[in-house]
């Protein structure tokens, strides 16, 4: 395990300092390529973004919506590999040290082996593992091997979680834990629940560790909201849909990190 304090801890103690919230942006690596996603990825940081969350694309995706799961469409298309991810932080990490957290299905990590992709990742410059399919219980061997290597693991809980639920999340969760504030899909919607701070604060009883809300969020506006109920927000859906649409514009980094950077201002200002 690495002696370096996790960068995605030392971000939340920082920000707390400050007394100000995480934004945390999420994107499909290798959507177009991963060329892309470097540039996108240092961008961001330039812009304020604190935590990157990447998608690692898969075949599968079933807790994603419409646009992710084209994005991890085109990054299988463009080639895009786990292994090809990897190589992707370890550029990202020559020129900027913003936490980078993996959003990713279990089967790749599987066909890669655990224990190698543990130490490999951490080697590269990873800092945690959101493994989407993976309920903490069902596999704990899997996550005591992240662990062990120094990757946070990161749980999602949702408005269904019972409050033992909820209780187990907060416990295993390492970095934050990740509050799904809709049933369903990943994507845009127009609106935040209306019992959103409510909700959060029912689950902050059962949390030591920050809270951070997703899943939905597409507007400043939005996320400021968001902001103001939890210790971190997270977009994805929305940036997706910018690169989706601007794949072959020479300015795509320039949108998708002034996007991200307006959204990073209205979290930062709660």
């Amino acid at each position: 395990m690495s002696n370096k304090e996790n960068r995605i801890k030392k971000t939340f103690k920082a920000l707390h300092k400050e007394n100000k919230k995480a934004f945390i942006a999420y994107i499909g690596a290798g959507d177009p390529h991963l060329d892309a996603t470097v540039e996108m990825v240092c961008a961001m940081a330039e812009q304020g973004v604190d935590i990157i969350e990447l998608g690692v694309p898969f075949s599968d995706p079933m807790a994603d919506g419409k646009a992710n799961q084209a994005a991890a469409e085109r990054g299988l298309a463009s080639g895009t590999t786990l292994r090809g991810v990897l190589e992707a932080v370890r550029r990202i990490r020559e020129r900027c040290q913003i936490p980078i957290l993996f959003f990713t299905y279990l089967n790749p990590i599987l066909a890669y082996g655990a224990e190698q992709f543990a130490q490999d990742a951490v080697e590269a410059g990873v800092d945690g593992l959101l493994p989407l399919d993976l309920p903490p219980e069902e596999d704990p061997t899997f996550l005591k091997v992240m662990k062990q290597a120094g990757l946070a693991t990161v749980h999602l809980a949702a408005p269904n979680s019972t409050v033992d639920r909820r209780q187990t999340l907060a416990k295993r969760s390492r970095g934050f834990l990740y509050y799904v504030c809709r049933l369903g899909v990943t994507g845009e919607r127009t609106s935040l629940p209306e019992d959103l701070a409510e909700q959060v604060a029912s689950l902050k009883t059962s949390a030591s560790i920050p809270v951070c809300i997703g899943f939905g969020i597409s507007t400043p506006e939005q996320a400021a909201l968001a902001a103001s109920a939890g210790d971190g927000v997270i977009v994805g859906s929305h940036l997706v849909n910018i690169i989706a649409e601007n794949g072959s514009n020479p300015d795509l980094v320039t949108l998708v990190a002034n996007r991200a950077g307006e959204l990073a201002a209205a979290v930062h200002g709660v």
